[in-house]
């Protein structure tokens, strides 16, 4: 038995009701965090990067699953891991610790393929430096401020290892304020697109786009990793990547995470560009914009709240 599939019967045997109480949120280097995410820290920040490494980097809930399915399905195509190796092991969240469930940079450490695909939530100031000094190439996901915050409401909402989400109402000015894991969205994707304009090897994608014309971002992606795929390779992507096959799949949904209640909501809930509009009261929605407009001041980093 590999190391992943150890760890997936361990997490098999947990359920969301025996979990330990939600974590408390707490300041660290500025960053609004939890305990499962800087526990590893000091070996962490000493991971040792591998030049073929490639870094997939999002805000939580900006669709890091979506483009975690499709870079493993560019670089090792439908294989048996696809059927049976949950995607959170086949890319791993490097910075998370979770016992005795698992560990991030174990499973990272563990892993068979190569290159090997690691996932982090951090802001760009947190990201172990041996990535940069190893020239890795790194795949950046920024979805808009309002969707991207209905998606974390609910998934804080469900998962057993966030805080608790309180009403939606509340939820907003925590946003707002980077009262949430991982912090402030707004520093976050500017922080990002900053590095993007030194480091070369930093593609920076939007969700939107990707929602809009998946297979023309595909294209874009195969250009930057430096991947020759035919036309129906990319085509099988594409397919097998769509949100409705991908909320089926439970080696996609995450159906097998012991720290989430789907009975609360599930993981993958719509995929969709807009559904703010079906949360934001018209009031709220006035308020988030004016509070917007103040933060994001980078007019070549711009957003679509719909398509």
């Amino acid at each position: 038995m590999s190391k992943a599939e150890e760890l997936a019967a361990v997490s098999m045997s947990f359920s969301p009701d025996k979990f330990p109480s939600r974590p408390e949120l707490f300041d660290f280097h500025g960053v609004s965090m939890t305990h499962y995410f800087t526990d590893n820290w000091e070996n962490i920040q000493n991971f040792q990067a591998r030049p073929d490494d490639i870094l997939i980097a999002t805000y939580p809930k900006a669709g890091t699953t979506w483009v975690s399915y499709i870079l493993d399905l560019l670089h090792f195509g439908q294989t048996e891991r696809q059927t049976s190796v949950p995607i959170y092991n086949r890319v791993p969240f490097l910075e998370i610790i979770v016992p005795p469930l698992y560990s991030g940079k174990d499973l990272v450490d563990n892993l068979p393929t190569s290159p090997r695909l690691i996932k982090t939530h951090y802001p760009v100031q947190f990201v172990p430096k041996s990535f940069w000094e190893q020239n890795c190439r790194v795949v950046y996901l920024a979805r808009n401020a309002k969707d991207n915050m209905v998606s974390y409401f609910h998934f804080d909402r469900m998962n057993m290892a966030q805080p608790e989400a309180g009403d939606w109402s509340s939820y907003i000015p925590r946003f707002i304020e980077g009262k949430l894991v991982f912090g402030s969205w707004y520093d976050h994707v500017n922080n990002w697109w900053k590095k993007k304009q030194t480091y070369p090897k930093l593609h920076y994608m939007f969700y939107e786009d990707l929602v809009q014309d998946t297979g023309q971002e595909i294209d874009k992606l195969c250009g930057f990793l430096g991947l020759s795929r035919s036309d129906e390779e990319k085509r099988r992507v594409t397919d097998g990547a769509h949100f409705d096959n991908m909320k089926k799949d439970d080696m996609a949904n995450y159906s097998t995470n012991a720290i989430m209640d789907f009975k609360i909501s599930p993981f993958m809930r719509k995929g969709k560009v807009g559904d703010w509009k079906n949360h934001f009261s018209v009031a709220q929605s006035e308020m988030f914009d004016e509070d917007y407009k103040k933060k994001m001041t980078d007019v070549t980093l711009q957003f679509r709240t719909e398509i």
